[in-house]
């Protein structure tokens, strides 16, 4: 298994963090990661399926896997 890139590093620190304001994560996403919010997501969704993702920060990973099964179940 290949370790966490810093960009990976990146997403799920940014994911951790809490914000006040609507669009204030994607406006975040963009000057901080230099990418759009569509990409941002969907290196978010392939982290969630890391096992290194999940050794690194269980809390957050977790979490965010049973919010997208939540969704997935509600469809």
């Amino acid at each position: 298994m290949a370790g966490l890139s810093e960009r990976d590093l990146a997403v799920l620190a940014l994911e951790a963090r809490q914000w006040r304001t609507t669009g204030a994560k994607e406006r975040a996403v963009r000057e901080e990661l230099g990418i759009s919010a569509t990409r941002y997501y969907q290196l978010l969704g392939a982290l969630l399926d890391r096992e290194e993702a999940l050794a690194h920060d269980p809390v957050l990973v977790n979490r965010l896997r049973r919010v997208r099964e939540a969704k997935r179940r509600s469809r």
